[in-house]
């Protein structure tokens, strides 16, 4: 055999020895390991359009008086707004709008406010939706001189002040005297109907009627004082709203004739006495 072939013949050898290590070399190699089941996260953006919608900016409980405070906008997208929403793009003015109403169902924070589930100044059903559970709106004639000169507001705590006179029993015989007595205090003002007027050269809101809120039996007693004799409001710090838990207290006594001076009550009726 001539060298030459027994070259080409040595380096085919040698070729062929390497190419069996490659491929032994890789068969001998582990597959990468897949988890089976493992979930493959796409990431993908979807521009949504949205609208700006008026929303409970806190959560406010039944028989809440609403505030500009209240409300917020809040972006919402488009396809799940309501037609009963307001948007900032169709109400602009539902802030003010809806500011004096009352909240007839809870709100919870974020919530869109709907009309159903408030009741707005001169609907149907605004002053009960402001009374709390188990309470009673009762009204009283009052004047300037016996509101603390009109500056009692609604949302106000004020005394209920009730002034008589009666005949009591002395050594020389029945003699009338004027009794005054706080009959109710911490008692929340609901509304006042308010106008303005004048005293001492200056102008002032007067009223004639306040509205409280009282339970069952002080309404009882606040229509039974009226009667006897005049009833005047004295206005309370704020500060002092908070009392007894911030409801209010009575001497409901009086409604039995406990406490009550005398033997006969002089009525006041439009400013004058009869008995």
């Amino acid at each position: 055999m001539s060298p030459v072939r027994l070259i080409i013949l040595l380096v085919a050898g040698a070729a062929a020895v390497g190419a069996a290590l490659l491929v032994r070399s890789m068969s001998s190699q582990p597959a990468p390991e897949q988890s089976a089941g493992e979930p493959v996260e796409v990431v993908r953006e979807v521009e949504v359009s949205s609208t700006r919608v008026l929303v409970a900016r806190a959560d406010m409980r039944v028989g809440t008086l609403l505030t500009p405070e209240d409300f917020q906008w809040s972006d919402w997208p488009e396809k799940a707004v309501n037609a009963g929403y307001f948007t900032q793009e169709n109400n602009p003015g539902a802030v003010e709008e809806l500011s004096g109403s009352v909240v007839k169902t809870a709100l919870i924070e974020g919530e869109p406010i709907i009309g159903q589930k408030i009741v707005q100044k001169g609907d149907t059903g605004f002053m009960a939706a402001l009374l709390a559970p188990g309470k009673r709106a009762i009204s009283v004639e009052i004047s300037p001189e016996t509101a603390s000169a009109g500056f009692i507001l609604p949302d106000d705590r004020v005394d209920v002040i009730l002034t008589y006179d009666a005949e009591v029993p002395t050594e020389r015989g029945m003699s009338e005297a004027t009794y005054t007595r706080t009959v109710i205090e911490n008692a929340r003002v609901l509304a006042i109907d308010q106008m303005f007027g004048e005293m001492d050269g200056a102008a002032v809101l007067t009223g004639s009627t306040a509205t409280l809120e009282l339970a069952p039996k002080q309404a009882e007693l606040l229509a039974h004082a009226s009667r006897l004799g005049a009833i005047s409001l004295a206005l309370r710090s704020v500060s002092d709203a908070d009392e007894n838990e911030g409801a209010a207290i009575a001497d409901t006594g009086l409604l039995s004739g406990e406490g009550a001076e005398g033997n006969r009550v002089k009525v006041f009726k439009n400013g004058s006495r009869g008995s």
